[in-house]
């Protein structure tokens, strides 16, 4: 329990996620993400006691939440030449009702105090992982952990970025 007994818990409805042609919405679950991490991620994390992997262990705790209504989150996807954090895979039905998957590649970083930005290497490392996977998109999750980052609302945030080869990532900053 956190301070004051209160138990962070992720209201939303599953099914919520899924948009009208079937396919999970990766935009609304970073934005709902986002709000989450502003309101409890820090402090879940505090409590973890895995200094290194406790924004991780958050994220992956809120995407099951949602996933589990009728997807898969796999952990460090083999890709041949290295793995891809969260891989998650969504079945639909295609406009002619085949069965199709949806996937969505998330790597994760933290910045630790005394690193360098490790936004350059997340994207270079998430472009191949897409090439490897034939993906157009991807997802590129930076947890600032440093003294410098400031509050926890002044740094999350959701932007667009770019592979050194022109792949679109949302970028969330948090």
């Amino acid at each position: 329990m956190l301070a004051g007994d209160v138990e962070p818990v992720i209201l939303a409805e599953p099914r919520s996620f899924v948009l009208p042609d079937g396919r999970l919405d990766i935009a609304r679950l970073l934005r709902e993400f986002a709000a989450f991490w502003r309101e409890h991620g820090e402090a879940l994390a505090g409590n973890l006691g895995y200094h290194e992997v406790a924004p991780q262990l958050v994220m992956m705790a809120f995407l099951q939440r949602v996933v589990n209504g009728g997807g898969l989150i796999e952990r460090e996807y083999g890709l041949g030449r290295g793995r891809i954090d969260l891989l998650v895979r969504w079945p639909y039905r295609g406009e002619d009702g085949s069965r199709a998957v949806q996937r969505a590649a998330l790597e994760l970083k933290v910045w630790r105090e005394g690193e360098k930005d490790p936004t350059p290497k997340g994207l270079e490392q998430l472009d191949g992982y897409l090439a490897q996977l034939g993906l157009d998109e991807g997802v590129l999750v930076l947890f600032d952990r440093r003294a410098a980052a400031g509050d926890v609302d002044a740094r999350t945030r959701l932007d667009e970025a770019r592979t050194p080869s022109g792949r679109r990532v949302a970028l969330l900053r948090a």
